[in-house]
């Protein structure tokens, strides 16, 4: 069994690249957390940096697309991220919030799709806002701890605060090696011959690629 250390190491290892999402991802699920979403969130708006769940992509992607469309809004944390203060971590848990949830958020994010337990950080750095919320599914699963917690969240400020360095569209990171090379040619102004050589496909497979992360479906996984 891997160590909690050894998933640490990987992780800071890895900030900032194409790798960190999976071996972070790795490391959050070996905590027993069944779900893991990450969204920035500022004055304009909410995207979605992380969504994955890890038995039921499906329903991660319609949980994103759901919180994206409108229901950020009502997040009972919204006010409190927007105000909190730079270069801080602080942990809430869904007691701490459910209080103030309206009934229609509740039923959406965590009676209809089963998620009975949620820790939420907010990473708050420079640049970045970050809603970083751990769910599980078990009613009677432990919380997991909360140092581990807050660690989690400042491993996600430190990756998207390099990524924003770096000049990378930071909602790349989350995808997979072909998809973020067809996203990159795109924004690079490459046709879809010379993005199909680059992945080892034919420009079926970039048609394919676009269509699965069109508007219409989710550009996180």
């Amino acid at each position: 069994m891997t160590s909690t250390a050894l998933y640490i190491d990987r992780c800071l290892a890895h900030l900032g690249t194409g790798v960190f999402a999976s071996v972070f991802c790795d490391f959050v699920e070996a905590l027993g957390i069944d779900q893991i979403m990450v969204f920035s969130v500022g004055q304009n708006g909410a995207t979605c940096m992380l969504s994955r769940h890890f038995s039921d992509s499906k329903l991660a992607d319609e949980l994103a697309t759901l919180y994206l469309s409108g229901g950020y809004l009502s997040d009972p944390l919204l006010q409190e991220l927007l105000a909190a203060t730079p270069d801080t971590v602080t942990l809430r848990r869904f007691e701490d919030v459910s209080k103030n949830m309206t009934p229609e958020y509740r039923q959406a994010f965590f009676d209809k799709p089963g998620l009975s337990a949620k820790t939420t950080l907010l990473a708050v750095g420079v640049d970045l806002r970050l809603f970083v919320s751990l769910y599980q599914s078990a009613s009677l699963a432990p919380p997991p701890d909360p140092d581990l917690s807050v660690l989690i969240g400042r491993l996600m400020l430190l990756h998207f605060d390099r990524q924003l360095q770096s000049g990378t569209p930071v909602v790349l990171d989350v995808l997979s090696v072909q998809e973020r090379t067809v996203c990159l040619g795109i924004l690079a102004g490459q046709k879809a011959e010379r993005i199909a050589a680059d992945i080892g496909g034919c420009v079926s497979n970039v048609v394919e690629i676009l269509w699965r992360r069109s508007p219409s479906g989710l550009i996180c996984t």
